[in-house]
């Protein structure tokens, strides 16, 4: 018997993160809990580049010098990777991540095109090679970085941990990327508030959701601004510079590893990314850099 909804907030990747679910007491719902953060950790621990002793720091460590053996799991997000760079035309690029050197959010700089140029021979990711289940970096000083999906799929993992232990009512949120396991235990539909872009504690919209996933790719959480422009952390691999024509895009999709490709990749492809979105078949909920809402097939009330 289900009597209680019980609410587990705690930090990981560098994210204000919560579970929230259904379950008989408040021992039991403890117990999932863990266990579903537990596997958050793991795959935080697995795919970080802070971590030297991480996969993707291996991997990084041996370019221009040597392979790298890689498990399943690792092979199969690095195959999920390629699809994306296919899907994207190129756009969502794992070994982009390298322009962060360049970038830093702390500081209202504007790297100059001297700077980006050597890294920007470094983004590749046609030139990784990958057999026999290892990866190698042709170039020193290449990287690859899981993280424009890795909370995404860590989001989706944690769910699938809790589905297996019977949990049926609930949901992941992973800063702010969510995996639905299902409504509330009367029936009636989670209420999640799409963030103002322009205000840190205001919403644009309420989405009704309970089963799948809704997530958010945005220019409000690392950017600085100059001379009126803001300059967000979601940079274009082919020049080193952000992109600017969206606010924010919110997508609704079965898997968080894929309405995070999605809202990615809608922002990435910049003015194209409203026919991205379109075509891909999801419901979203979309904002310009003009503060226009645009969105498709997605419940909820909407804010003006």
């Amino acid at each position: 018997m289900v009597d209680g909804i019980y609410r587990f907030p705690f930090d990981a990747m560098a994210s204000r993160c919560e579970i929230r679910l259904a379950a008989p007491d408040g021992h039991a719902a403890e117990e999932l809990a863990l266990a579903a953060i537990a596997e958050v950790r793991r795959i935080e621990r697995t795919y970080s580049r802070y971590r030297a002793d991480s996969i993707v720091s291996r991997i990084n460590a041996a370019a221009g010098r040597y392979r790298v053996e890689c498990d399943e799991e690792t092979a199969q997000l690095l195959d999920y990777a390629d699809h994306l760079h296919r899907a994207s035309g190129g756009l969502f690029d794992i070994t982009s991540g390298v322009l962060r050197r360049a970038w830093d959010f702390r500081k209202p700089c504007v790297p100059h095109a001297r700077d980006l140029a050597p890294l920007l021979a470094l983004v590749d990711w046609t030139a990784v090679q990958r057999e026999d289940g290892a990866v190698y970096l042709p170039r020193a000083g290449m990287e690859i970085d899981f993280g424009g999906f890795g909370k995404e799929y860590a989001a989706d993992r944690a769910c699938a941990l809790l589905q297996e232990r019977g949990v049926r009512h609930g949901y992941v949120n992973l800063g702010g990327d969510m995996r639905f396991i299902g409504p509330q235990p009367d029936g009636r539909l989670w209420s999640i508030g799409i963030q103002d872009p322009r205000k840190p504690d205001g919403t644009v919209a309420s989405i009704a959701v309970s089963h799948g996933a809704l997530t958010t790719s945005g220019d409000y959480e690392r950017f600085f601004d100059v001379d009126g422009k803001r300059y967000c952390h979601v940079l274009d691999p082919r020049t080193g510079m952000p992109v600017s024509h969206w606010r924010s895009v919110s997508v609704l999709a079965p898997l968080a590893v894929l309405g995070g490709s999605v809202s990615t990749i809608a922002m990435l492809k910049e003015l194209e990314g409203l026919s991205f979105l379109a075509a891909s078949g999801l419901a979203y909920f979309a904002i310009d850099s003009t503060g226009q809402a645009h969105h498709h097939s997605i419940s909820g009330d909407y804010a003006s």
